[in-house]
């Protein structure tokens, strides 16, 4: 083959790979932030993952008020980073992650163990203490998400931001896929508090992680080498606004105000109930419809799609830097939605696979894509308020999606009956038909919001 018939395809694998050394050379700050998204994306999605179980079987819950307790934790994460972003615009990402790690750390020892508290039951001692667990995680994930963001916007120059974003994302769901490996043998071992155990050490592992990657002087060398000028905490004294000229720039620039920007992301919540079936309705399905391998493992299967991500968004991420951002919010949504028909097809573990791989590749698409434009629009020490307040839509579909699943798997996959007597078809085509709205929406505005569609702030 010729030298110029080599050129293109030279380039081409220029640009796939070009974005990973960028990302390799990145300082030792955005490193720590990195290992400790893998971490909480272990801790995380590992609790999460069982947690309706857990108040099944050892709160004594019911399905709906089962998913209403992980409503509880999901949702109220999210009004938190509405409530709580801000905080790392004030105080920096150091202080911001220590405290949310040290938060997490206390609601995960109280809901390990709330049920030494006394009987299981709705309002009893237990059920309290594992909300009052809950809500420690709540404050302290509220802090911690917008924290990762916004360090990552300080830390990654203009070269590596994109990877740096999807690597964020990737590296979170490689730890969320890990609780398929860890969990299973422990479960079995010592029951679902034994697991909760080894994610609080886990806790306690990530708090000394940022300790020592992101100390004072690691962070101003990733700000002063990504070329911000800032110091690690906040602007020097001299540069720093008055109390009533940060209100303005607060009020001048509050992301609600555009009535495109609020459109764009109330649009999104229709397919979003997808992530929340991933901890609200899977994992009861996948242990209640499906007999053998997949009951007994229901982990693994649940928690395949965040290594699936891993896998694949920094590809993806690679392959369409560039590209224009609501094209592939259109495709990527509907990549995710549609084969949530598949399930349709009804309980088979080849259609399972089929539905996990491909709405993994749609989100790979379009979700990290969606988490780097809300920290890129948002104005100069404003990243940790946009990121809360950009999902605050996200707030919505945990708390919708976790007072309709419990009510679905109670009628289409009750507890205690076999799978020939249930009807799941019917639950996955009403869930699809919620998602696929989502990028018709988006088709079908397209032409109104690209007019004054932001990509960055400033445009």
């Amino acid at each position: 083959m010729s030298t110029a018939d080599n050129g293109p395809l030279r380039k081409a694998a220029r640009e796939l790979i070009g974005p990973f050394g960028d990302l390799l050379h990145a300082p030792r700050a955005l490193w720590g932030i990195n290992l400790s998204y893998i971490l909480e994306g272990l801790t995380y999605f590992g609790v999460v993952g069982l947690l309706a179980i857990f108040f099944n079987s050892t709160i004594g819950l019911d399905d709906i008020d089962a998913g209403r307790m992980v409503g509880f934790l999901t949702a109220g994460i999210t009004i938190a980073m509405l409530i709580l972003g801000a905080t790392v615009d004030v105080v920096g990402p150091r202080k911001a992650l220590l405290v949310s790690l040290s938060l997490m750390l206390v609601g995960r020892v109280l809901l390990t163990l709330s049920p030494e508290a006394g009987p299981p039951g709705l309002w009893s001692s237990a059920h309290l203490v594992a909300m009052a667990g809950l809500l420690g995680i709540i404050l302290g994930y509220g802090i911690y998400q917008p924290a990762c963001y916004a360090a990552v916007k300080l830390f990654a120059d203009e070269r590596a931001a994109a990877m740096g974003y999807a690597m964020l994302y990737a590296l979170m769901n490689l730890g969320g896929f890990l609780p398929g490996l860890v969990s299973p043998p422990i479960r079995k071992a010592f029951g679902i508090t034994g697991v909760f155990w080894v994610y609080v050490a886990l806790t306690v592992v990530g708090i000394v992680v940022v300790a020592v990657f992101l100390t004072r002087r690691a962070t101003e060398r990733a700000i002063a080498r990504a070329g911000s000028g800032r110091s690690a905490a906040r602007a020097p004294a001299a540069e720093t606004p008055s109390r009533m000229e940060r209100v303005r720039t607060y009020v001048r620039n509050f992301p609600l105000r555009d009535t495109r920007f609020l459109a764009f992301i109330f649009l999104l919540i229709p397919v979003q109930t997808l992530f929340a079936h991933n901890w609200l309705t899977l994992p009861q399905y996948c242990n209640r419809a499906f007999e053998g391998i997949v009951s007994e493992n229901f982990e693994f299967f649940v928690n395949v799609s965040p290594l699936l991500i891993f896998v694949l968004t920094p590809l993806v991420a690679a392959m369409t830097i560039g590209r224009n951002t609501y094209s592939m919010m259109i495709w990527g949504t509907f990549i995710m939605a549609a084969p949530t028909f598949l399930l349709v097809l009804g309980p088979n573990i080849w259609t399972l696979f089929a539905y996990l791989l491909i709405m993994t590749v749609g989100e790979a698409i379009w979700s990290p894509r969606f988490l780097q434009w809300i920290a890129e629009v948002a104005p100069p020490n404003m990243t940790g308020i946009y990121m809360g307040l950009g999902q605050f839509p996200w707030f919505l579909t945990k708390v919708i999606t976790s007072l309709y699943s419990g009510w679905f798997l109670m009628r289409y996959c009750p507890e205690g009956v076999p799978p020939s007597a249930m009807n799941t078809e019917m639950m996955w085509f009403i869930h699809g038909m919620i998602a696929i709205t989502t990028p018709v929406a988006l088709l079908l505005v397209r032409g109104w919001m690209v007019k004054g569609f932001k990509t960055r702030h400033g445009d």
